[in-house]
């Protein structure tokens, strides 16, 4: 019988896995361990013989809550503490939101899929009362009164928003999905921007007023996939790749990653990117992609589009990234930077 045991740990012994059992590090939120457990039921369901744990571990994002993300300075916010897990033996296998994957994997370690991705688009949550006596009409951004308050701590979110409505007041807020959606009525705000995914995922689709159309706002590189993390060396890599990878999602995620990491990005730049599989007619495939850098007040932007074999996903992510620099990114990302 498959063990489903929660259990929460600050450090452990380590030693070696067993090899009739999986232990899945996850972070502790609501929404981590919905996804956490997603993973563990497809894995009993493809190796009924395995039994499967879950593990919660804290990682810094969660603990620190006060400052935004841009000013933390670290790009492994909500990963190092999993991957230290993986490496010193106490896990077998790391569920990460794919957005929250640095470029660069530690020595060791590998990415051994990327789960199908949910809806990727960014969503409008809006404040009950902005709702009140629409009578059932749709609400848009035009919508959003003007100079109302919106609550999002992604440099990401507020420069695309900022481009689209400059009059509005982009302010941090942090959080779980819930803790979001609270702060959104306590502190009297429009609204706040979230991934249609997170949503999904909790049973929540009903919150979202409206989504953003990819011209208006790209999502985050990543965004609606899950990334699962192993040591390179487990004995079980095969089997669990085959439980959980998404050729199509793996392709497109490969490409977005390609592209952010030749743009050196991460939570402290604006970067947004979406890749999608395009077929032709005689058989062959193709990924789309489409990118965005902007600065923090939305005022210049550059965005870019390129097609390539699917078959080289991270020659494309490469190639558009380069063509987005010599157009300008790269004096805007300076910008960012510089203290």
């Amino acid at each position: 019988m498959n063990s489903h045991r929660r259990r929460a740990i600050e450090r452990g012994t380590g030693g070696a896995p067993l090899r009739d059992l999986i232990r899945i590090g996850s972070r502790g939120s609501r929404l981590a361990l919905v996804q956490a457990e997603w993973v563990r039921d497809r894995v009993a369901e493809r190796h009924p013989d395995l039994s499967v744990e879950i593990e919660i571990i804290n990682t810094k994002g969660d603990k620190l809550l006060d400052a935004p993300l841009a000013k933390i300075g670290d790009k492994g916010l909500f990963t190092k503490e999993l991957e230290a897990a993986l490496l010193d033996g106490r896990i077998d296998v790391a569920v990460h939101s794919a957005k929250d994957m640095p470029t660069a994997v530690p020595d060791g370690l590998a990415i051994i899929a990327f789960t199908e991705r949910e809806d990727v688009h960014d969503v409008f949550v809006a404040n009950p009362a902005l709702l009140e006596g629409r009578g059932g009409r749709s609400l848009g951004i035009g919508d959003v009164p003007k100079g109302a308050r919106v609550g999002s701590s992604s440099l990401r979110r507020r420069s695309q928003l900022l481009a689209l409505r400059p009059d509005l007041d982009v302010v941090d807020i942090r959080g779980n999905v819930e803790t979001r959606m609270r702060k959104v009525v306590e502190e009297e705000m429009a609204g706040t921007i979230l991934a249609a995914a997170g949503l999904s995922r909790l049973g929540r689709s009903d919150a979202v007023a409206f989504a953003f159309a990819f011209d208006q706002m790209l999502p985050a590189v990543g965004q609606g996939a899950l990334a699962i993390e192993a040591r390179a060396d487990h004995p079980r890599l095969g089997e669990l790749k085959a439980a959980l990878d998404h050729r199509p999602t793996a392709l497109a995620v490969m490409a977005e990653r390609a592209l952010l990491g030749t743009l050196e990005g991460g939570c402290q730049v604006p970067i947004a990117a979406h890749a999608h599989r395009e077929d032709g007619g005689d058989g062959t495939g193709t990924l789309a992609l489409t990118a965005y850098v902007g600065s923090l007040d939305g005022v210049r932007a550059v965005r870019g589009e390129s097609a390539g074999a699917a078959d080289d996903p991270e020659g494309l992510g490469t190639s558009l990234a380069a063509e987005l620099l010599a157009r300008g990114a790269g004096e805007i990302l300076q910008e960012i930077r510089t203290p």
